[in-house]
């Protein structure tokens, strides 16, 4: 496929129909991933989706982060991106490196979100001299969910094919008033391409993962943003990353949920731009 880096137009982005057009797609080691690029200032920002979710998670985002670079990957299994032979949050950093490598990125700043927050501590983990700052939204050292967590019973019941209007999407995709429907349909959309086999394999993972140690190993600039009203990984998981990741700062999303990003960007976007200035 041609490459194609786009420039930020904030009328183009609210046309989510257009999201998977603008996908590019790289080999790397066997497994085609695909992404989609914004040209802007360096450093870039590498955006981390989360479980379920595409590239599409950062459309309302990305206008608020106008003149820097963006490089917004679909996870392995999710999106546009195969499934590959395993969904471990090692395997899923590893993916990350690997486009860093191709994309000859220099010390971007990684954004993780959920299991992308996750993701990116891994990352940080593994391939430290990689990446050149980090920002954890959402995210959690040890998710710790019941069996009748309402995501795992959630995920539990669902059965192909999935419907993007199941039910489940209401609790799933839930936050507060204002954001895009259009959005939001196309986030349902892309969460029911998957099959409900993957979900539970990729939930698995989740459930299982303990990035304690992982935490320890961070040694760059760490930016946490939660969500006050976050249902999932509450102000407790919070404290934790913060204690855990050294140096790093904290700022709470107001009358925000899970996914700050979405409900409130244009915070989001501030303080992510004011921690890592654009060169």
């Amino acid at each position: 496929m041609t490459s194609v880096v786009l420039e930020a137009a904030p009328d183009s982005w609210a046309e989510q129909d257009a999201w998977a057009g603008r996908k590019q797609f790289v080999d790397l080691a066997g497994l085609e991933t695909a992404y989609v690029e914004i040209a802007g200032a360096e450093p870039a920002l590498v955006l981390v989706h989360g479980f379920t979710d595409t590239s599409r998670s950062f459309s309302l985002l990305a206008p608020h982060l106008a003149g820097r670079r963006l490089i917004m990957p679909d996870l392995r299994g999710h999106g546009a991106s195969p499934a590959g032979k395993g969904f471990g949050i090692d395997d899923f950093a590893d993916d990350i490196a690997g486009l860093i490598r191709h994309l000859q990125l220099d010390k971007p700043v990684v954004v993780g979100h959920s299991l992308g927050a996750m993701v990116a501590i891994a990352l940080a983990a593994r391939h430290n001299d990689r990446i050149g700052g980090l920002v954890v939204m959402a995210g959690t050292l040890k998710p710790r969910f019941a069996r009748d967590h309402p995501l795992v019973a959630g995920v539990q019941a669902l059965r192909d094919p999935i419907s993007p209007a199941d039910p489940f999407y209401d609790w799933w995709h839930a936050c507060r008033p204002g954001v895009p429907q259009p959005f939001l349909g196309g986030l349902a959309k892309d969460a029911s391409a998957m099959p409900a086999a993957r979900w539970r394999t990729i939930l698995e993972e989740i459930c299982r993962a303990d990035l304690t140690d992982a935490a320890q190993k961070v040694a760059v600039k760490t930016l946490i943003i939660a969500g006050v009203l976050d249902p999932l990984f509450s102000d407790a998981h919070q404290e934790t990353l913060s204690r855990s990741l050294s140096g790093a700062s904290m700022v709470r999303a107001e009358k925000c949920g899970h996914n700050p990003h979405w409900e409130d960007p244009a915070f989001v976007a501030e303080v992510i731009d004011r921690t890592f200035t654009s060169a």
